[in-house]
């Protein structure tokens, strides 16, 4: 790709290095003698001083040359040198929820081809950058947050000769383009409105270089000198956010920063407890260099086309689509949870396009189940020939449905083996079956089928499926390699595809055969049970089941813990009552789909049962499983369910549950216990602070009834 001429654009020493002056964050600090403090008031202080002095991003850049050689040494081609913020999941269902927003930029991108040799294609690439960027955060805020509401930010450049912030058009005006640095969306802060560091919600840096990466060889490997500065921006706006006095939540602890050029971009996340970084005052490189080593968790996405040839933005493409997810997550980081979530907008797909279909006068039959069109093969030929209307019509696609009586065969990795279909459950969305080994018919277990790996656009429910098999198969096969043993834990049975008897017909070039159900994934796994709901529903849910039901769920949730699992979807179709061919029965947490393996997890979405860091944040904090399955627990106990439509309604009733004490008055009424145990839960809920599973094991054991006191508790590997 050609080069844009411009000072900054097109040099390749940062503009930040060798700043002079201070910082905007250094106005109110007192000059004088600083010394170290263990107090509030003196880290503070010191991190005033380290912003003051944390000026030259090469500076950062040489104190990380080691570090980045090594990390580039040590990946493979399997084991990139950095993973990725997001997974293609996530962004498949984002895509849909973005289905009906509108974005609109309105400045072109300038082509990097048809630059001029003067700094004029420089000019309009901040402006095009700032545009787009301003594109993003008001489409974004009017879709899931409310067109009611005032949009809270604006687009703002970082000057690198001081780290104060112009508009890209001021900066033009005044002949300072080259000094710009950096692009970043910030909050209105009416006290400070030349803007602060700690109202950053998102940067950008644009630089010439960028497209280069777009190559498999250079994948998520971006140069020392980008990622310096990067992480140099970063740093700062997390040093800026610790000691502002705005009402800046304390899990803001992670920056998004989008690396672009006039054509390529992708993004780059920084994220770590800042309360780590050792401060010496007399090294703010070398130990800022320390901590991003040894505390910080970066990630970063493949490079992608973000604008076309003609400036325009492919805001449905995948480059422009991780744009707006992290952007999507900075506004979520300050604004809360939105108030259309993305599950709610995604749920719209399936209508938007019934609605296409209505509108080009299709019928059902011409479509299959996704919604794609399938296109029938003919033999050629010259004839001319009268062909008759039905002859055109196309039998739907229909999807895998099993029934009673159905013989399975399934491919594991190691094995072949067939399952009879003994029995077709639902859990309220989608199907799942009781099935037994036909060389063991004594022997049952939970069948789950996944979508059909053929399906190129797969549906809203494809993607719950998704959940149920594929990634519930990968969280079991991590707790299966952790060996962790708990009763109270699923079993991972058998984790592959449906195949058929007989020759396949899958093509020579790969793929899949047009057999139905070919390839389709599947996971068993036992014990087999009853839901928490079947049994609410048939009135078999009392005392001693709540009591054991809280007692076996957290040691299946402190077994987790101890690998560092946790599940993020309780509810009551996600518990089990085993009761068949045990001496003594009891409860099995699964529906482990949603868990949390990695920090960039993120847990199902419930306005009953999620947690209130869940909805706030959408993460979960070291109590929000004990939260939700007391939320569980308590509407299962005969209390009524409320009509809730919205995060904002759902957090109002907890806050209103939790404040008049409804919850623990209708737990007391079960058990003393239970009300303690949601004491402890909500004096936990939104810290820091462990669980401790083991006191609570004990209490909760001594009230399970007598002919249960001789189990084995198995919590742990």
């Amino acid at each position: 790709m050609e080069a844009i001429p411009g000072t900054n654009l097109m040099s390749s020493p940062s503009p930040l290095s060798g700043t002079t002056g201070a910082s905007p964050d250094w106005e109110s600090v007192e000059s004088g003698a600083k010394k170290s403090s263990i107090s509030s008031g003196g880290r503070v202080h010191d991190r005033k001083e380290f912003l003051h002095r944390f000026v030259d991003s090469e500076s950062l850049t040489e104190n990380l040359k080691t570090w980045y050689e090594e990390t580039i040494e040590n990946s493979t081609h399997k084991e990139p040198s950095f993973d990725v913020p997001f997974e293609l999941i996530d962004l498949q269902k984002f895509d849909y929820a973005l289905g009906g927003v509108p974005f609109q930029q309105l400045i072109r991108m300038p082509s990097a081809i048809y630059a001029s040799t003067s700094g004029a294609a420089e000019a309009t690439a901040y402006l095009a950058l700032e545009d787009f960027l301003h594109a993003s955060v008001k489409g974004l805020w009017e879709a899931f947050w409310g067109q009611d509401e005032t949009l809270p930010f604006y687009v703002s450049c970082v000057y690198s000769s001081n780290l104060r912030f112009y508009q890209a058009e001021k900066a033009i005006s005044k002949g300072r383009l080259g000094g710009l640095c950096a692009t970043a969306v910030m909050l209105k802060n009416p006290r400070h409105p030349q803007g602060k560091w700690d109202d950053i919600l998102e940067l950008a840096i644009l630089r010439s270089d960028i497209g280069s990466l777009a190559t498999v060889e250079n994948d998520r490997k971006p140069c020392l000198s980008i990622l310096g500065e990067a992480l140099f921006l970063a740093l700062r706006v997390l040093v800026a956010r610790s000691i502002s006095r705005s009402n800046i939540p304390l899990s803001l602890n992670s920056v998004f920063v989008l690396l672009v050029d006039t054509q390529y971009g992708g993004v780059l996340k920084v994220e770590g407890d800042i309360r780590k970084l050792e401060m010496d005052l007399n090294d703010v490189y070398g130990c800022a260099a320390e901590w991003v080593k040894n505390n910080a968790s970066i990630t970063i996405s493949p490079i992608d086309r973000i604008w076309n040839k003609l400036g325009n933005a492919n805001w449905g493409d995948i480059g422009a689509l991780q744009a707006l997810y992290a952007t999507f997550h900075s506004i979520t980081q300050y604004a809360g949870m939105s108030k259309n979530s993305i599950e709610d907008l995604a749920a719209d797909h399936s209508a938007r396009l019934q609605a296409r279909r209505i509108e080009r006068q299709l019928g059902d039959s011409w479509v299959n189940g996704n919604g794609l069109f399938r296109f029938q093969q003919r033999s050629a030929s010259p004839e001319i020939v009268e062909v008759h209307e039905e002859s055109f019509r196309l039998e739907p696609d229909k999807s895998m449905k099993l029934e009673i009586g159905s013989i399975v065969l399934i491919e594991d990795s190691n094995w072949k083996k067939e399952y009879q279909i003994n029995e077709v459950l639902t859990d309220g969305e989608i199907p799942y079956y009781i099935a037994s080994s036909v060389e063991d018919p004594d022997t049952t277990s939970f069948l789950y089928v996944g979508s059909h790996p053929s399906q190129l656009e797969p549906a809203w429910e494809d993607m719950k499926l998704w959940y149920q098999v594929q990634r519930q198969s990968k969280v079991l096969g991590v707790m299966k390699q952790k060996e962790l043993s708990s009763k109270y834990l699923p079993q991972l049975n058998a984790s592959g595809r449906i195949i058929h008897p007989g020759q396949c017909r899958r093509p020579s070039s790969g793929g899949n055969c047009d057999r139905q159900g070919c390839g389709t994934p599947v996971l068993v796994t036992s014990p087999v049970g009853r839901t928490v709901a079947d049994m609410v529903r048939l009135g078999q849910f009392g005392t001693d089941e709540a009591i054991r039901c809280c007692h076996d769920c957290l040691s299946a949730l402190s077994a987790a813990a101890s690998a560092g699992i946790r599940h993020g979807d309780i509810r009551s179709e996600n518990v089990i009552f085993v009761n068949a061919g045990v001496r003594q029965t009891y409860f099995v947490l699964i529906g482990w789909g949603h868990a949390i393996l990695e920090e960039r997890d993120r847990p199902a979405m419930n306005l009953h049962f999620s947690s209130t860091n869940a909805l706030q944040e959408g993460k979960l904090c070291s109590a929000s499983d004990a939260e939700s399955l007391v939320y569980m627990l308590y509407f299962s106990s005969g209390s009524h369910m409320p009509n809730l439509d919205s995060v904002e309604g759902a957090l109002q009733w907890r806050e209103t549950a939790w404040s008049k004490r409804l919850i623990q008055q209708k737990l007391g009424d079960i058990s003393a216990v239970l009300k303690a145990f949601a004491d402890y839960v909500d004096s936990l809920c939104g810290t820091p602070y462990p669980m401790n599973f083991d006191i609570w094991l004990a209490r909760l054991k001594r009230h399970i009834p007598e002919e249960d006191h001789g189990k084995q508790i198995d919590t742990s590997s």
